[in-house]
């Protein structure tokens, strides 16, 4: 059977992951669901829960409630139910997304006959800790690189994996549901910030507040830009994990002591981040490790707003296709700051419109023939045997 005459043909996914909630891996996992569904295949997914379940299942696809969350051996009993489930559903193709799922879906599957085995994706969401642990992310049959920069990572950490399983897709957005030029609707709460600062030069750093994404020199940027006439206020838009509580009260004293009080704004979590980053001056990645994707900065870019980021990661490939104005040398404070000032001086260039190779569409289509290659190939082993 030829990869081409695999598309009149139907598969049954199943995508597995600790839970249903917010994050980067649960909306992939909702827009893949979504765009296998109105390609006519069949979408399962197995997770703990969350809020995000009955939005999987009103798009179409079905979910199985399974503890495959806990880093504990209080998950080892999920190994006998997803071996069951798999013999019963037999799927085309299991997609693990997460180090616990992946190696309870790996040790069930490993339990069945080769014959019974589906096709074994998984996709490396993030750079992880180099350990026997993380390596269960190599063992697919195809491994999904969210970026060249995990590309990499994989290679240098798990020369074990052979390239020809590494499959670099990069994560997407929909250039519809952020188009280029959107305005906050008036009214809303994000236009009522613009409204409050009409004069003000926003900048924005998106995120949950934690110490590698970068607060604490944001606020730093703010004082500098202050210092030097630009009537900057900055907005953080994200929360703290509740572990990350204590951190998050420490930035906002240091905001306090150093006289920044009125020119930074603490959000906390926004479900209208799309408001915010359109009602931006400018967006703002200070992620001191390298981002696996950064997924807010092109949604920033496609909105039309100028992004400006370190050289690394992710978000380096982003803005090297999209924005190159908006690189920063990693870690340099000096070379933003000259940057945002002379954006603030004579007004950042257009961002083009659209989002080049970084469209939802693409990671979907390059996703589904994944699948279909492996569907169209005999025999099922991992690189791990």
């Amino acid at each position: 059977m030829t990869l081409a005459n695999l598309w009149i043909f139907t598969m049954k996914v199943l995508q597995v992951l600790p839970e249903l909630n917010a994050g980067g891996v649960e909306r992939g996992t909702l827009e893949l669901g979504r765009f296998l569904v109105g390609q006519g295949h069949a979408s399962h997914v197995i997770s703990a829960g969350g809020r995000q379940v009955q939005r999987l299942e009103d798009e179409g696809s079905t979910h199985t409630l399974l503890p495959v969350h806990r880093k504990s051996p209080r998950s080892l009993p999920a190994i006998p139910k997803l071996r069951s489930w798999m013999r019963r559903e037999r799927p085309d193709v299991v997609h693990v997304r997460s180090r616990v799922p992946a190696w309870l879906v790996y040790l069930a599957w490993r339990s069945l006959p080769r014959k019974q085995r589906p096709r074994l994706v998984s996709t490396v969401h993030g750079f992880y800790s180099v350990n026997a642990y993380s390596a269960v992310m190599t063992f697919g049959e195809a491994v999904v690189c969210v970026s060249q920069a995990v590309h990499g990572y994989v290679r240098e950490h798990y020369p074990r994996c052979p390239e020809s399983r590494l499959k670099v897709i990069h994560r997407g957005v929909d250039p519809e549901a952020m188009p280029t030029g959107h305005r906050a609707p008036a009214g809303s709460p994000a236009a009522k910030i613009r409204e409050a600062r009409p004069k003000d030069y926003l900048l924005t750093l998106p995120g949950r507040v934690t110490g590698w994404k970068g607060q604490a020199e944001f606020l730093d940027l703010v004082a500098r830009l202050r210092g030097r006439g630009v009537p900057v206020h900055g907005l953080i838009a994200g929360g703290p994990h509740p572990r990350r509580q204590g951190f998050f009260d420490a930035l906002r004293s240091v905001a306090s002591e150093r006289g920044l009080a009125d020119a930074v704004s603490f959000l906390g979590h926004r479900d209208d981040l799309r408001e915010v980053l359109a009602v931006s001056d400018a967006v703002i990645s200070l992620s001191k490790d390298p981002e696996a994707f950064g997924r807010v900065t092109l949604e920033a870019l496609s909105l039309g707003v100028p992004t400006l980021g370190y050289a690394h990661g992710g978000v380096q490939e982003q803005l090297e296709a999209l924005y190159p104005a908006g690189l920063v040398r990693p870690l340099d404070l000096d070379h933003a700051e000259e940057i945002l000032v002379g954006w603030h001086a004579r007004g950042a260039p257009p961002v083009p419109g659209g989002v080049g190779p970084f469209s939802l569409a693409a990671m979907c289509e390059k996703t589904l023939a994944v699948y279909a290659g492996l569907v169209g190939t005999e025999g099922a082993e991992s690189a791990a045997g």
